[in-house]
């Protein structure tokens, strides 16, 4: 099992943040459009990328391990797409 190197907390936005239509294509099989709306709103400070991303796009990378209690663990190893 991999080891969660950053604990990154989860914030609520006023507005919903921009995502690409790749990320948004490949969860859309896995997750409700209700689900995907609310994910739209979420980002957390990734300290990987070193800027703001939303949710949706911490979900579909390949350091993400799990979210638990609005808070994520992220494993560190590079910022990008696995799906």
């Amino acid at each position: 099992m991999r080891e969660a190197r950053y604990l990154v907390r989860v914030h609520e936005a006023k507005r919903a943040l921009r995502v690409d239509k790749e990320v948004e294509e490949a969860v859309k099989g896995a997750l409700g459009k209700k689900m995907i709306r609310k994910m739209k709103r979420e980002y957390v400070e990734c300290p990987v990328a070193g800027r703001r991303v939303s949710f949706l796009e911490c979900f579909t990378c390949i350091s993400f391990i799990r979210r638990v209690r609005g808070v994520v663990h992220c494993s560190g190893e590079g910022f990008g797409r696995k799906l």
